[in-house]
């Protein structure tokens, strides 16, 4: 089929109001691969599906030039993606949002957020973020923009994930702290919740953390000595056994996106109620349907991945002081830790099994 690009007159008689969403330049040593590949492998939240029908539809250009999906791109090339609306404006705007702060002085924030809060606007979430939180709350600081990125949250946990952030006031603030995590002298650990009964009391997971082509809102994990994905590092130790489920600590090593979900799934222990990684299927257990009743009300108490950001630590980046904060186990995951508690207790002496086996 030809390579050639199309001209606007093949998709619309009339003239269409273009707004430019993406632009990249192709690399000087790319090799000539088909738009909708190239452009699958750059966005991060579409599909190739998706991308083939907005080249279909004329919103993908080269060289200003819409172009069919079947396209290859070669050096040099400046690929845009135009679409019929304008951008969303993501100017971070103060919002009344009530926020949690473990701590607060002239330079650093550390907050304590919630589930079911996103950290950061985006991918169809432009308000009620956490950012959005702390601008309000910073409102009346002549030196605080919202909007610079010299300042604000040092890094991020996922929307349903709880737990211990900090956020830097100043420019200064914000480089420190960001040293301090490139360098890995931070300290931060996570409670979890996982399905099974992990063989060892500690352990080290290593893998490469990468998008998953099959579903882009989810990473998967490849060889470390492969050359897909980012190298991630988690260490875990078991805190409570609780027969079909075990409590962990983990600690990061790296901080990749959904590091820990994407590392436990790996091993064979999603996080429970992790609907994204597989933790809302019953993976271990019996058969019966009082267990499954059971399973299902802690679904209900904590309709969430069983993940929590319990600890952080870091040198304040004016005084050096080393500063540790800890978080509570929140409600929602407290009590289905609790509830696991009762119903293995009630059941020692009764014959189960393991329905993964």
């Amino acid at each position: 089929m030809a390579e050639t690009p199309i001209s606007f007159e093949e998709i619309d008689d009339e003239e269409q109001q273009l707004y430019e969403h993406y632009r990249i330049v192709v690399d000087k040593g790319q090799v000539p691969v088909r738009i909708d590949k190239y452009m699958f492998e750059k966005l991060q939240h579409s599909s190739r599906n998706r991308i083939q029908k907005a080249a279909d539809a004329g919103f993908v250009h080269v060289n200003d030039r819409p172009v069919k999906s079947n396209y290859k791109v070669r050096p040099g090339d400046v690929v845009t993606l135009m679409l019929d609306y304008p951008q969303y404006d993501t100017t971070i705007q103060p919002e009344d949002i009530p926020l949690d702060i473990v701590y607060e002085d002239d330079e650093v924030m550390v907050i304590n957020k919630p589930a079911g809060m996103v950290v950061h606007p985006g991918c169809g979430n432009f308000s009620g973020t956490l950012v959005n939180a702390i601008a309000w709350h910073l409102r009346d600081n002549p030196l605080y923009d919202p909007n610079d990125p010299e300042v604000g949250l040092v890094h991020r946990i996922d929307k349903d994930t709880t737990g211990l952030l900090v956020a830097a006031k100043t420019p200064e603030a914000k480089s420190n702290l960001g040293l301090q995590f490139f360098n890995k002298t931070t300290h931060r650990s996570y409670i979890a919740l996982v399905w099974g009964n992990l063989t060892d009391d500690t352990g080290r997971i290593e893998g490469n953390i990468t998008r998953d082509p099959k579903d882009r809102l989810r990473m998967t994990v490849t060889s470390p000595d492969s050359e897909v994905g980012k190298p991630a590092i988690t260490h875990y130790k078991v805190v409570e056994r609780l027969g079909y489920v075990t409590l962990v600590e983990c600690v990061l090593e790296t901080g990749r996106t959904h590091q820990i979900r994407a590392h436990m799934k790996s091993i064979g222990h999603p996080l429970f109620a992790d609907e994204r990684y597989g933790g809302t299927e019953i993976l271990r257990g019996e058969r019966s349907s009082t267990y499954k009743a059971f399973i299902h009300n802690c679904f209900k108490l904590c309709p969430r991945q069983a993940l929590h950001a319990q600890t952080l630590g870091f040198r304040h980046p004016k005084t050096g002081q080393q500063m540790d904060f800890t978080s509570p186990i929140p409600a929602d995951l407290a009590s289905v830790i609790e509830k696991w508690r009762v119903y293995m207790k009630g059941n020692e002496n009764k014959q189960t099994y393991d329905i993964s086996e």
